[in-house]
C-alpha cells in the first residue's frame, strides 16, 4: 500500500502527464492549420465511432455533456464543412449528425496529431518500458487490475478492445 502522500504524487504527475500530452497535441494542430477546439475535436471523434449519425441527444449522452453544448460545437463544426445536420429517414422531426468528407480530412489530421503527441512523449522509453506502461494504463482505465484479466478470459478479452478517450 502506499502512502497518501506518494498516491499524491502520482495523482499530479498523472496530471502534469495530461497536460503536456494536451499542449503537444495542441501545438501539432495549430501548425497544420486545423482550426478546431478541443471541444470540437472531441465531438468530431466521437462522431467516428457511430456506424450511422448519431441524434444531438446521443451525442450530448456519449460526451456527457448538456445538450445545448452539443448544439454548439456542431454549430460551429457545421459552419467549418465538417459535418451536417441531416433529417432521420424514418422521422423528419428527428435531425442526426454526419460527418462530411472535410471532418474525415480533420479526422485524419487529428489522428495524426494525437499519433505524433504520444511518440513524443514516448520517446525516451524503450519498448519493454513501452509494454509495462501499456498494461499499467490499461489497468488504471479499466480498474480491473492486470492478474485478474490473466485468469479471466472475458476481461482479457474486454481489455483488447480498443478504449474510446475523450
Amino acid at each position: 500500500m502506499t502512502s497518501p502522500d506518494a498516491d499524491g504524487l502520482l495523482a499530479e504527475q498523472l496530471l502534469r502527464l495530461t497536460r503536456r500530452v494536451h499542449r503537444i497535441q495542441k501545438r501539432h494542430l495549430e501548425r497544420s492549420g486545423l482550426s478546431i477546439t478541443p471541444a470540437q475535436s472531441r465531438l468530431l471523434r466521437t462522431l467516428a465511432h457511430y456506424d450511422s449519425p448519431p441524434r444531438m441527444a446521443d451525442l450530448a449522452e456519449r460526451l456527457e455533456v448538456v445538450p445545448r453544448a452539443v448544439t454548439s460545437l456542431v454549430d460551429g463544426l457545421e459552419a467549418s464543412g465538417r459535418v451536417r445536420r441531416v433529417p432521420d429517414p424514418a422521422n423528419r422531426r428527428v435531425i442526426r449528425i454526419e460527418v462530411t468528407d472535410e471532418g474525415r480530412a480533420a479526422l485524419r489530421e487529428l489522428r495524426r496529431a494525437r499519433r505524433t503527441a504520444a511518440e513524443e512523449i514516448l520517446a525516451p522509453l524503450r519498448d519493454d518500458q513501452r509494454a509495462v506502461l501499456g498494461g499499467l494504463l490499461d489497468t488504471l482505465i479499466d480498474g480491473i487490475p492486470a492478474e485478474m484479466t490473466a485468469t479471466d478470459p472475458d476481461l482479457s478479452a474486454a481489455r483488447r478492445v480498443p478504449h474510446q478517450h475523450g
